[in-house]
Formats: structure tokens, C-alpha cells, sequence
């Protein structure tokens, strides 16, 4: 697992099929199950989809540590769909504060990729674009959002795991 000051890297290897991993992913009910958060549409290309955070269903521990940010609102805009690949979308990072308007910063790009390997699905997770984030919150966004996709790494895998 790797990283610079600009972007996160992620990889696990699933012991699922491509096709249940990308469901996982790529529809917006099974991801904010894993995930933590409650969309109010599914995916789609180009689609600013607006949700609340929801603490997840598959790991205690990390839902306790979702709890404070309950109900707070969770913002995407869905930027690419190739079916069982890549799913991408572009967000605030770490953007939880409500006195902050954060419309006007720059967003980072986060992705899902998805491989066979033998046994499972590889899934690499990128977020990239920290080095545009204002610099009173860049150390912050980057160091919450390393760990932060760590855990989501191991919350996909639970999940999956639990719904075979």
C-alpha cells in the first residue's frame, strides 16, 4: 500500500467474484451499506448524488467511530462507470465541518478498480488531487482519508464476505 503528498493508494485482494465485488461497488444501496452512508439515488455518469452519513452495517467498531457524523450530509458526483472495472467519483474530502462551506475548494478523485487474480478480485482504491486542497486542511484530509480508505478496504471484505 502506497502513498504520496497527492494521492492514497488502496489494494486488497477479495476472495469474491469480479461481478459481486462490482455490485458492491458500483450500486449505491450496497455501498453505503459497507461504506457508511444512505444515497438517495443510485449511480450514474455525471450524477451529483447526495446522501447522509449512515454508520455501517458490517463492523462495529469503525460504526462507533462513524456515530458523531451520523445524519451529516455526504455529497458525490459520479464521474466514470465501466461496468466491472472502474467506478470514480469526485468529492470534499474530509469535508465534515458544517460551518465550512466547502463548494469552493477543489474536489478529489476517488476510484475503484477492479482485476481478476486467481481466487478473487483485486480491488485498487486511488484518491488523488490532495496537493489542490487548501493547505489548513490538506495534512488533515490526507492523513484522516489514508486511514480512512485502509478501513473501507477491510469494510468491503467483511461485507462481502458476511452477504455470501
Amino acid at each position: 500500500m502506497s502513498s504520496t503528498t497527492d494521492r492514497i493508494v488502496k489494494e486488497v485482494i477479495l476472495r469474491s467474484p469480479r461481478e459481486r465485488v462490482w455490485k458492491a461497488i458500483a450500486d449505491s444501496a450496497q455501498f453505503g451499506r459497507w461504506f457508511g452512508v444512505r444515497f438517495d439515488a443510485p449511480f450514474a455518469p455525471g450524477a451529483h448524488i447526495s446522501g447522509i452519513i449512515k454508520p455501517t452495517t458490517v463492523d462495529a467498531e469503525i460504526a462507533a467511530a462513524q456515530a458523531p457524523y451520523e445524519g451529516k450530509k455526504f455529497d458525490i458526483t459520479v464521474e466514470r462507470i465501466e461496468p466491472q472495472s472502474l467506478f470514480s467519483f469526485r468529492w470534499h474530502p474530509c469535508a465534515v465541518d458544517l460551518d465550512v462551506d466547502y463548494s469552493c475548494e477543489p474536489t478529489t478523485l476517488v476510484e475503484f478498480i477492479l482485476n481478476e487474480v486467481e481466487g478473487g478480485t483485486r480491488l485498487t482504491i486511488i484518491e488523488s488531487g490532495f496537493d489542490r486542497i487548501p493547505v489548513h486542511r490538506r495534512a488533515k484530509a490526507f492523513e484522516s482519508n489514508s486511514y480512512g480508505w485502509e478501513a473501507q478496504a477491510m469494510l468491503i471484505g467483511k461485507y462481502l464476505h458476511d452477504a455470501a
